[in-house]
């Protein structure tokens, strides 16, 4: 249902669909998305997106590495390979729960350069080795793909990043992408948990928010 809605949609406003939906460019309204002849214009492309998913059925799993909380750590732990700890430990756990853990699922990650892919990849592969919270080996494979590739799944987490980075940011500002959002995450009690019981399990933030110390 996702690929033909989104394919639906950029035929809609570019005539074609060969475009790759990044939020940052959205955002700055430039390469093809200098399209926009308002901001209307620009609100508009940007609800029907959200509606595509809002409707599309899909589980996620994120999390979100407050920099700022880590720097006061005072380490040199690499943000990027702490995220992707978390994200594949609990996707375990929801495979685990679906009795599909014991089989091969591929992972997809986007490309960043080729020193930082490598690195990437080793600590994958650590991760994978059993060097993870739950101290067991994954049966994960990781697909390194092109930020230009035409994959629905990383197009959406690409969208899908700013609203969850930007409820952590500024918890108390009015956040329509992620309330659509809030009901996807991987969550207690199943289907009868949407949308609640969801922190600290489908989203995670770290270092988490109940741990740090007052100033």
């Amino acid at each position: 249902m996702i690929v033909p809605a989104l394919e639906k949609f950029k035929f809609n406003h570019f005539g074609h669909d060969q475009v790759v939906l990044h939020e940052n460019e959205i955002g700055r309204r430039t390469g093809l998305f200098n399209i926009f002849k308002s901001r209307e214009h620009q609100r508009q492309f940007m609800k029907e997106l959200t509606q595509i998913i809002e409707f599309s059925n899909f589980i996620l799993i994120s999390t979100t590495i407050d920099k700022r909380a880590l720097k006061r750590q005072d380490t040199d732990d690499n943000a990027y390979h702490i995220a992707l700890g978390f994200c594949m430990e609990t996707l375990h756990e929801f495979l685990a729960e679906k009795q599909e853990s014991e089989k091969k699922t591929h992972i997809v990650v986007e490309r960043r350069g080729e020193r930082e892919d490598k690195e990437l990849e080793l600590e994958f592969r650590r991760i994978c080795d059993g060097n993870n919270r739950l101290g067991i080996p994954l049966p994960f494979e990781i697909l390194a793909a092109d930020k230009k590739v035409m994959s629905s799944g990383l197009q959406l987490a690409d969208l899908v990043a700013r609203p969850i980075g930007l409820k952590t940011l500024r918890p108390d500002q009015p956040n329509r992408a992620f309330d659509v959002l809030r009901e996807k995450f991987y969550c207690e009690g199943g289907r009868e948990g949407v949308g609640i019981g969801y922190e600290g399990m489908g989203m995670k933030i770290y270092p988490s928010p109940k741990s740090e110390k007052p100033r």
